[in-house]
């Protein structure tokens, strides 16, 4: 497709586009943050142009973000002539082209929900949305309750813990929920953890696999390649079971799901839906919890606060995500020549929304590089928002807060005590390290 950017628009500075669109400029959070700053107020809609990738808009704004998002049709994530030359997660153009010569063309794998566009995207979404619906996950209240004391009974005792908390704690409890759920063997969650792991730290080079060249130009997309390659087998072997012997749990619901016309969904979108729910439902929900604890550290009035009245816990969640924006972006093509924010954007353009940097923005939230849990209202778009919106995102809410309710009684202080890492990656991930002192009564 000939894309054609309007004669006004002005390309970002090579330094502000690389820190942004590359994966290892976002290793350092301060530098990350203070390029949104750049770009909201300099160019909020500005045109990147790194090598290596194609040309794309950065947005930066919460309003910006929010209306892209309100209009899929006009804005859609498949793209627009031909949906599988375009994926909503950005790529190198030498990623792209390694992914379409083992797809047969397509620049993504399967077809994952956020693949798609309505009405397909209404339709596969469907299979599963009464899950995730707060009514449902009432019945879990409990059983997920007991999952939390249980990880705490696991890794921590009274008195003084020292632990790497990303790595010890909360990678460990949102598996273990998500899979109870789903009907994964508690068994087999170390391999869940070690593929969850692989797919979401594909660009960053020191998470690489050892079977994939961490320096060659295509190895985020040879190590996502081989991790849903080893998806693949696992939940192949899993729809064939939920549909011969069927039990209560939500892999059997998404196996036994039928077409309009009475068919099995193919085997690739089932399987997509098992790689959303066990990538998508873990992963973020580890990173916010990891950048909640920090923030306790941080500020000890705050940890103080919430022991001494649990009615705030809620408001820490929801400013914790908000301060972490585990997903990072999305990617939109516009259908037609259009306008955003004012602004002429060309038929055909790609536009990344950039989630942190619109939850940073001054005019959609007062002070918001500080933490603040009392912090009303607290609009944030961690989760998206329109039809893309996470469908987990009520389930996400209800594992921290039970966690908090869980641990922060017992909880007399935190502190962090080594070095903070951060998963180098421009779309799924947050703190890879956190090393923690908790003291437990």
């Amino acid at each position: 497709m000939t894309v054609t950017h309007s004669s006004d628009l002005r390309t970002v500075p090579d330094d502000i586009a690389r820190r942004i669109v590359l994966p290892e400029g976002h290793g350092d959070e301060s530098a990350l943050f203070e390029a949104y700053r750049w770009l909201r107020r300099n160019q909020p809609l500005g045109l990147a142009q790194v090598d290596g990738y194609d040309p794309l808009r950065l947005v930066s704004t919460y309003a910006d973000v929010m209306e892209i998002e309100r209009q899929p049709a006009l804005f859609p994530s498949a793209g627009v002539e031909n949906k599988y030359e375009h994926s909503p997660i950005l790529r190198s153009q030498a990623e792209d082209d390694f992914t379409k010569e083992i797809t047969g063309g397509r620049v993504w794998h399967l077809p994952v929900v956020v693949n798609l566009d309505p009405p397909e995207h209404t339709q596969v979404r469907g299979v599963a949305a009464d899950w995730f619906r707060p009514l449902q996950l009432k019945k879990w209240e409990e059983p997920i309750r007991e999952l939390a004391r249980e990880a705490i009974g696991r890794r921590l005792t009274g008195g003084v813990n020292e632990l790497d908390f990303v790595q010890d704690f909360a990678l460990r409890y949102p598996l273990h929920v998500i899979m109870t759920i789903f009907g994964v063997p508690e068994a087999d969650e170390p391999l869940m953890l070690a593929l969850t792991q692989d797919f979401a730290g594909a660009p960053d080079p020191e998470l690489r696999r050892s079977d994939v060249d961490a320096l060659s130009p295509q190895a985020t997309a040879r190590q996502l390649s081989a991790t849903l390659d080893d998806f693949r087998a696992y939940f192949a072997a899993m729809v064939e079971d939920r549909r011969a012997r069927p039990r209560d749990d939500l892999a059997t619901v998404i196996a036994q799901a039928r077409r309009e016309d009475g068919e099995y969904y193919p085997d690739a979108y089932t399987i997509g839906w098992f790689l959303a729910i066990s990538t998508a439902g873990h992963d973020t929900t580890s990173s916010t919890m990891s950048t909640i604890m920090e923030q306790l550290a941080l500020h000890p009035d705050v940890l103080a606060a919430v022991k001494a009245d649990p009615s705030l816990i809620p408001g820490l969640v929801n400013e914790g995500l908000r301060w972490c924006s585990p997903v990072k972006h999305f990617v939109r093509q516009a259908a037609q020549d259009t306008t955003v924010g004012g602004r002429t954007v060309g038929k055909g353009e790609r536009l990344m929304l950039l989630y942190q940097s619109a939850n940073r923005d001054v005019d959609a939230f007062d002070d918001p590089d500080t933490f603040r849990i009392e912090r009303r209202p607290n609009r944030h778009i961690a989760f998206g928002y329109g039809p893309h919106q996470c469908l987990g995102m009520h389930l996400a809410r209800q594992e921290l807060r039970i966690m908090l309710e869980e641990l922060l009684p017992r909880l007399e202080s935190v502190q962090v005590v080594g070095e903070r890492r951060i998963v180098r990656t421009n779309f799924l991930g947050g703190l890879r390290n956190l090393p923690v002192r908790l003291t437990l009564n």
